[in-house]
């Protein structure tokens, strides 16, 4: 298992040149059951990424293109009267999907936004009155423009608090670009995709990932982590606990990522700024490093 792990990671890598640090916190990401916030220009492989992690992983993928008339019946499903029957019939919308990939997620209005808070939260979806479970696993991508905030909807912090990560993926380096320049088209490659792990081989690492030890020394850091964020010069809002037990999650499913069956401070720290920035309130003559400076603030004992 672990060594269809690395070749998956491997696989993406070749499709998403020179970003080694954000293929692995996407497989951070889907391996803690959380999900993925990806902010950045277009045109640096947000997408790529996304159906690069569904093809290495043989998990099915829909994309949505989140726009100012989407309606949240467009995302989960409508019910349809059959008159055959004389019965609502419910036709699954494109959530009903392993990966999904909401792109440019604050381009729709609130109500749609909040059509998926249900699903990320508790992998599920209400159609008038009745439940429908989502396929395991369920794994949610989101994209937004940090810059073209025009016609824009800003997620409000309860849906970010949604989103295990959030990271950006940057202008690839002169290596890798030119390695991009010169290749086949990602289309093209991602189509010739084989995967090597299955919806059941996720699973099995989400329950490895569960076994991961973490002792009470690590507890006990993070815990300072969140307490120093409630009383940090220039934050509003502190950490939750939810938030501390998303950072320990994924500690956990990056140090298994990384070999070891056990979480130390360096994984917490490596994850810190991805966990912690989407969900500090920060004044607004907070540096944009708030993240980092409490990180620096707290010391290992």
């Amino acid at each position: 298992m672990r060594a269809a792990l690395e070749q998956a990671q491997a696989q993406v890598n070749g499709l998403v040149l020179g970003k080694a640090q954000a293929v692995r916190l996407a497989f951070v990401a889907l391996l803690s059951d959380g999900h993925l916030l990806i902010e950045d220009l277009p045109g640096l492989g947000k997408t790529t990424l996304a159906h690069a992690l569904a093809a290495a992983l043989g998990l099915e993928f829909q994309r949505v293109q989140f726009t100012s008339d989407l309606l949240p019946a467009d995302v989960v499903g409508v019910s349809v009267f059959d008159p055959q029957s004389r019965q609502f019939q419910f036709h699954p919308g494109p959530v009903f999907t392993q990966v999904l990939l909401a792109d440019e997620i604050n381009r729709a209005p609130p109500r749609t936004q909040s059509a998926l808070l249900e699903a990320m939260a508790e992998h599920q979806v209400t159609v008038d009155g009745r439940t429908h479970p989502l396929p395991d696993p369920f794994f949610v991508i989101a994209t937004q423009n940090p810059v073209d905030l025009s016609g824009t909807y800003p997620l409000p912090d309860s849906q970010l608090d949604r989103f295990l990560l959030r990271l950006q993926l940057g202008y690839p380096d002169e290596a890798a670009e030119r390695d991009l320049l010169s290749g086949a088209d990602r289309r093209d490659l991602i189509a010739q995709t084989r995967p090597v792990l299955s919806s059941e081989d996720v699973n099995a690492i989400r329950r490895a990932v569960d076994a991961v030890y973490a002792s009470e020394q690590l507890i006990a850091y993070v815990q300072a982590l969140l307490a120093r964020s409630r009383k940090h010069p220039g934050v509003r809002v502190g950490l939750s606990p939810r938030a501390g037990l998303a950072l320990l999650r994924a500690s956990r499913a990056y140090a298994l990522l990384l070999g070891r069956a056990h979480v130390v401070p360096e994984d917490v720290q490596a994850l810190f700024a991805a966990v912690a920035s989407h969900r500090l309130v920060a004044e607004a003559d907070a540096g944009p490093d708030i993240a980092k400076s409490i990180l620096y603030a707290v010391a290992v004992d």
